[in-house]
């Protein structure tokens, strides 16, 4: 534990959840206004998709950088930078007066919403070991997990009483009302002595130390597909909630409220069974939840003959217990594996996390939307092939051992 950080833990958590938030409101907020937006910039539905698939692709190929410049400049210098170019991003998105406009300040806010998420994790490793870690994060990610409930909410009530582009006004006012938090509050955690030359030399060496160890890939891909099997229904929200549940556009809490809940549930018991369980104890009972909840989610979707609320969200709800279980385990595990290179580990992470989502977004999600079956097998297998990751990275750790 880094002693001269420790007693801003009160502080850190909120801080580091609310940089965290740029991802959800960016994207959920903006559900509710789709037709809107298209009618007025003239878009097609497929067009408006892509105003999902632009942003987490810049949001992809940035977070390859976002931890390796605070491994070299420090996390806080990261973290300011791209809190104020997302506050300027947000004001273009605003302004747009087409859709080209739009998907172009759309990319640049996903170039720097990632910022403070992806360093937010290597500043909680930074300071904390263990335990304490593993507490720390399941905080940040409960706190977190208000976001994503209340950005469609607040995206549906703002379009109630304005036009859609007070969304991106008040995503520009949250983030400078962030930033001159960050700039009062937020510590600098990677010290000069610990600092790694920022070089393209460097950059590639670090990148090829972390492709080499064969356990990281797996370990990714278990978190992150755990994720995309609940990214399946947020990327289709408007098809979900509007065409096939029937409601209106102040009624997306119906989806994101039990999703997230279940997130926040599944983080607050991964905090309470840190030290009391090990890690791969958390994993397994996670995995349990989220297959057993994508069951009965193939089983409602299946027998129901028209998708309706509560049945329809329930199984949503369950699974997100188990995701928010198993996430800080699995982002911990993943960056004590370097830990020289947090900030590039998380990069990483965010990087392949990032690719499934835009794909998702972008590509499988027109196909997916239109049947409530294929919703459901998509989080389905997507949560096998997670789980199937989980198994690859343990059968290697366990060789590791066995040749120490």
């Amino acid at each position: 534990m880094n002693a001269s950080i420790a007693p801003r833990r009160r502080l850190l958590a909120p801080l580091l959840a609310a940089l965290a938030m740029f991802g959800p409101f960016s994207i959920d907020t903006i559900f509710p206004a789709f037709p809107a937006i298209g009618a007025d910039l003239h878009a097609s539905p497929f067009a408006m998709q892509q105003t999902i698939s632009v942003y987490m692709v810049a949001y992809a190929l940035m977070s390859l950088l976002h931890g390796p410049f605070s491994d070299a400049l420090g996390r806080r210098r990261v973290i300011l930078a791209g809190v104020l170019v997302f506050a300027f991003a947000s004001l273009g998105c605003a302004f747009s007066n087409s859709i080209g406009e739009l998907l172009a300040f759309r990319a640049l806010q996903g170039m720097s919403a990632g910022a403070g998420l992806i360093v937010g994790r290597a500043i909680i490793r930074d300071c904390f070991d263990g335990v304490e870690a593993q507490k720390l994060m399941s905080t940040v990610s409960m706190i977190f997990g208000i976001a994503p409930a209340m950005a469609p909410i607040v995206g549906g009530w703002v379009i109630a009483f304005a036009r859609w582009p007070m969304i991106f006004a008040l995503l520009a006012a949250f983030a400078t009302a962030l930033w001159l938090a960050c700039l009062a509050l937020l510590p600098e955690t990677h010290q000069r002595e610990r600092r790694v030359p920022l070089s393209l030399r460097e950059l590639a060496t670090t990148y090829r130390l972390i492709g080499r160890d064969r356990a990281f890939v797996p370990l990714v891909l278990a978190g992150s597909l755990n994720f995309n099997a609940l990214w399946v229904y947020i990327s289709s929200a408007p098809a979900f909630v509007l065409d096939l549940l029937k409601l209106d556009a102040q009624h997306f809490a119906w989806l994101f409220v039990p999703a997230i809940s279940g997130m926040m549930t599944g983080a607050f018991l991964s905090g309470r069974l840190a030290g009391r369980l090990s890690p791969a104890t958390t994993v397994r009972l996670g995995y349990a939840i989220m297959l057993g909840a994508s069951t009965l989610n193939l089983l409602c979707a299946w027998w129901l003959p028209q998708p309706r609320v509560p049945w329809s969200v329930i199984p949503i709800g369950l699974h997100a217990i188990g995701i928010g279980m198993n996430f800080p385990t699995l982002t911990l595990l993943l960056l004590d594996r370097f830990p020289h290179h947090r900030g590039a580990a998380s990069s990483v992470q965010a990087f392949i996390s990032l690719v499934i989502s835009a794909t998702i977004a972008g590509v499988l999600a027109p196909v997916l939307s239109a049947n409530p079956v294929r919703l459901a097998l998509g989080a389905l297998l997507a949560t096998l092939l997670g789980f199937a990751g989980w198994h690859v990275y343990r059968s290697l750790t366990r060789r590791e051992r066995a040749a120490a």
